[in-house]
């Protein structure tokens, strides 16, 4: 069912701070998103012997060496790269509110499981290896790392629901700042890159050994990528707010979406519901838009039944790979971004735009005056999330 219109917003986003394939500041990113560049890695370091392209990290990330051996993860290194830019961000709310009350959401999906790999490999004899701790892996390692760098003993949770783990986090922060529980919230979501969600997709037949190309009559499935994204959310006026949500759960299988979009659709609808917005106030949709054959067929279904034929929208899972756990909240990012400078995100695909699917209007790279913009994250079990934002004048 899709949420009910009872919570208050406004929900301010702070400046997003992002590591991802295309960089780790907004600058490099921002230039890679409006031109378009692929920034994938060909790597056959997950599944020997089948070279895939791969949204991989590759700048320096913080050294984990002092840190305690539960936090010791690529999953936290991606963690506090973003945390070192949000930093400011936190210092300047604390100024202006002296003893607030901050908490802490994550999204993710694979946790440490990487670095359990990684000790599986080398464990002999039944024992594990020294430095390995079991808390690394757990789903809550997120927060709980976030939560004790920065000494915060507020609410600090991390939810794990596939692909929409981190819209969830950003949804669930704003519950948090409306139920006055939290005075700010930091929120967002990681995932890096492990053997486990490599050949699980794999398994599922779902991934592209080529670029992916979302929409495309020649789409053949996902890439994968790793990412970190991280906002402040507060209740103060002005700047980029997340005026409206929607969640549903339509619960048509375990991995593929419901053939009609039926969730998708209500997500949208009721993101919409929360504001004084019709279809047409939106400017820009971001799409879930994964480029396998049911997603992007029920996608299109969808976005045409809520918004018509007209809307600018592009998938930018064709640049980073799909972050999964933390593709909501980066690409809700991406959304703030386009807000902010006032340019559409283009659509990258071999330009050959699947005839089959109902007509929508891909975007190229363009300056546009909207002031708002949609994020979809869709996820197994039929879960999905809507996201609307807004940039408030002044």
């Amino acid at each position: 069912m899709p949420s009910p219109m009872n919570i208050t917003l406004p929900c301010r986003l702070s400046r997003p701070a992002l590591v991802c394939s295309l960089g780790d500041n907004l600058d490099d990113i921002s230039e890679a998103l409006f031109r378009g560049h692929r920034k994938l890695s060909i790597s056959d370091r997950f599944t020997p012997g089948r070279q895939l392209p791969l949204g991989t990290v590759n700048v320096a990330l913080p050294d984990p060496g002092a840190w305690p051996a539960k936090h010791c993860s690529r999953n936290n290194q991606l963690l506090a790269a973003a945390l070192e830019q949000l930093q400011p961000e936190i210092d300047a709310f604390r100024l202006r509110r002296p003893g607030a009350r901050i908490g802490v959401i994550l999204g993710t999906s694979t946790s440490g499981i990487g670095e359990t790999e990684l000790a599986l490999a080398t464990r002999c004899n039944d024992e594990w290896p020294e430095d390995f701790h079991y808390q690394r892996q757990e789903i809550g390692a997120p927060a709980d790392f976030i939560a004790e760098l920065l000494g915060i003993d507020g609410p600090a949770h991390t939810i794990s629901t596939a692909c929409t783990s981190s819209a969830l986090a950003l949804t669930s922060a704003c519950r948090m700042l409306a139920s006055g529980i939290c005075d700010a919230v930091i929120a967002g979501g990681a995932d890096s890159l492990c053997g486990l969600t490599v050949n699980g997709f794999g398994s599922l037949e779902a991934l592209s050994d080529e670029p992916c190309q979302p929409f495309s009559s020649n789409r053949r499935g996902i890439n994968l990528g790793e990412a970190a994204a991280l906002f402040l959310l507060t209740n103060e006026p002005g700047g980029t707010q997340l005026v409206g949500y929607g969640e549903s759960s339509d619960a048509h299988h375990i991995s593929a979406p419901h053939p009609e979009g039926a969730g998708a659709i209500a997500a949208m609808q009721a993101a919409l519901r929360m504001t004084p917005c019709t279809a047409a106030d939106i400017g820009y949709l971001n799409l879930h838009g994964t480029a396998t054959r049911q997603n992007d067929s029920m996608e299109a279904l969808a976005v045409h039944e809520v918004f018509g034929p007209e809307l600018p929208c592009s998938s930018t899972k064709a640049l980073t790979g799909h972050t999964l756990g933390a593709c909501g909240a980066l690409e809700t990012a991406f959304c703030w971004l386009a807000l902010n400078a006032g340019r559409l995100l283009p659509h990258i695909n071999d330009g050959r735009t699947d005839p089959e699917l109902p007509p929508l209007t891909y975007a190229s790279a363009e300056d546009f005056d909207g002031k708002r913009a949609m994020s979809n994250s869709f996820a197994f079990g039929g879960n999905n999330v809507s996201l609307l934002l807004e940039r408030m004048d002044g």
